[in-house]
């Protein structure tokens, strides 16, 4: 180890990175700028796009009665796919805001403004993830081959949002939840409704979670005039987040609802528990929110990672009941 890889700081930590994780403790250092740029050191954001996959997918299950070894690669292929894609929209989203990261104090230690790595090899390091993901897609039945290519549309826009609409979080809800109906489909061969409402539940949750987030940066958006539901709510944000979790809930139960199987009570029961449980987490979260504290804030955002795992084990106690 040379006399510059002492500290994680030295090492070019990024500043809202979990404290000690793999990436600055183990990873080789030629590879750190690579992984950072993939936010392997902020796990959260693959957490919220994949569990919006395994809802699709264990309410699918459900709503059919079947389940097999099929099923098992799709748990998986989304777990692998979720890491790939996320790091790719999140390299790629660094790519385009490389010269407005190095503005705000939260993103100027990033990978590209640091000086760790190119914008030229973050793109070749996107590609690369995307390929890998595509490897993965094209084992699935060919509707959700065709979801899985469409989702590069709204991962490509979402970084530009920011600068032409005050809702950037809607278009990240668009791209962070299309994994309900590509597992869905994936499973059952076609596209239901049940899924698009597990979509649109997953859409008012992205908004509830991410306007949380948003509020880290309210101060330097202002200055450099980018746009986030947190600057547009500003101190009526407790009230804004009332009407996400509320429309989170119950577009989740009308999605839980026209999938049960008809006659069974019990699966129905155990199904909407999984929007209600949810529902209680983020009531939990609005309770503690304190919108001038970042650490806060960012505490409560990666709680949500429990909050969406929460329908994932009622939906998947259903299958066995």
């Amino acid at each position: 180890m040379t006399g510059t890889d002492q500290t994680p700081e030295a090492e070019g930590q990024v500043s809202d990175a979990v404290k000690g994780n793999w990436v600055d403790s183990h990873a080789p250092a030629f590879a750190r700028p690579y992984l950072r740029l993939s936010r392997a050191d902020r796990p959260i954001g693959t957490w919220l796009l994949l569990l919006p996959c395994w809802w699709g997918l264990t309410l699918a299950m459900v709503a059919d009665g079947r389940a097999g070894w099929f099923d098992l690669w799709i748990f998986t292929g989304c777990a692998i796919g979720a890491v790939l894609m996320r790091g790719a929209g999140c390299t790629w989203n660094d790519i385009t805001d490389r010269h407005i990261d190095g503005s705000v104090a939260r993103t100027a230690s990033r990978p590209i403004p640091s000086g760790q790595v190119s914008a030229k090899q973050a793109l070749v390091w996107a590609v690369v993830q995307c390929l890998i993901a595509f490897a993965i897609l094209i084992t699935f039945p060919p509707a959700a081959i065709v979801l899985g290519v469409v989702s590069l549309v709204p991962v490509a826009i979402y970084p530009f949002a920011k600068r032409f609409t005050w809702w950037p979080q809607v278009f990240l809800g668009i791209a962070f939840n299309w994994g309900a109906l590509l597992a869905w489909t994936a499973h059952s061969g076609r596209l239901e409704w049940p899924a698009v409402g597990l979509y649109l539940a997953g859409m008012a949750w992205t908004l509830f979670y991410d306007t949380i987030y948003a509020h880290q940066d309210k101060e330097d958006d202002a200055l450099i005039g980018v746009k986030s539901t947190a600057r547009l709510f500003a101190d009526d944000t407790p009230r804004w987040l009332s009407y996400f979790l509320a429309a989170t809930v119950s577009l989740m139960g009308l999605a839980v609802i026209s999938a049960a199987p008809a006659g069974e009570p019990l699966k129905l029961v155990i199904l909407l528990m999984g929007p209600w449980a949810m529902g209680w987490h983020m009531v939990w979260q609005q309770r503690r929110l304190l919108l001038d504290d970042n650490e806060r804030l960012l505490q409560l955002f990666r709680s949500n990672r429990d909050a969406g795992l929460l329908p994932v084990l009622f939906f998947a106690a259903a299958i066995i009941a």
